[in-house]
């Protein structure tokens, strides 16, 4: 189990050897400048497929229990699978998602996943409440993925978005209790991981 301080230590996916395991439209506030040992999220502005904007750790992750992977719509690779099966865990986590547990999906092509583009996917793919997608200025998404930890050493893997689809980020920000799923492993693999960082959870029935 990662503190939040290291996980924003430049930790890539490759790494961790884990690579094959988004209203109101009011322009958010710019991210403000991380401590120099990178020991918190930076505040990216985004916004969410319904069209509100957002800062990403203030209003996303300040005190939550989260679940956070990258995707792009017009994947057509591993983003629908891994859509799908966190839809599965959606369902499962019940009426915790929105209240007790939040959800967030990243896309990796911002240039392209408008708000519009983003709720559309969402409606394709029968997203329940309290699961946001999100997207932003394609630089700002750019800082946050890699402080996320989604990406890798080598640059022409980096390249590659697909590369980074496949992973969960999931965390509780209270406790600073930060770990990875596998965004294609079994739905109960990665509620058992979710529940494993909220500690206000002993268990939760399927």
């Amino acid at each position: 189990m990662n503190t939040r301080r290291n996980l924003l230590a430049g930790m890539g996916i490759a790494a961790l050897g884990v690579i094959a395991w988004q209203g109101d439209t009011a322009k958010p506030q710019r991210p403000r400048s991380r401590s120099a040992d990178g020991s918190y999220f930076p505040n990216t502005p985004l916004y969410t497929h319904e069209g509100k904007a957002v800062r990403f750790y203030d209003d996303l992750i300040r005190g939550k229990v989260v679940a956070i992977n990258m995707m792009y719509a017009s994947c057509t690779g591993t983003c629908p699978a891994a859509t799908a099966n966190l839809r599965l865990v959606q369902k499962m986590l019940g009426e915790r998602v929105g209240r007790d547990v939040f959800m967030y999906s990243i896309t990796l092509q911002p240039e392209l996943d408008t708000p519009q583009i983003l709720k559309e996917y969402v409606e394709r793919h029968h997203i329940g409440p309290g699961w946001l997608f999100l997207t932003g200025e394609p630089d700002d998404i750019e800082e946050l993925r890699f402080s996320l930890g989604f990406y890798d050493i080598n640059p022409l893997i980096d390249a590659n978005k697909a590369n980074h689809s496949g992973v969960v980020r999931i965390g509780n920000d209270t406790y600073e209790r930060w770990t990875l799923a596998p965004a294609l492993a079994e739905p109960e693999q990665i509620l058992a991981t979710i529940n494993h960082v909220d500690r206000s959870v002993v268990h939760t029935a399927a």
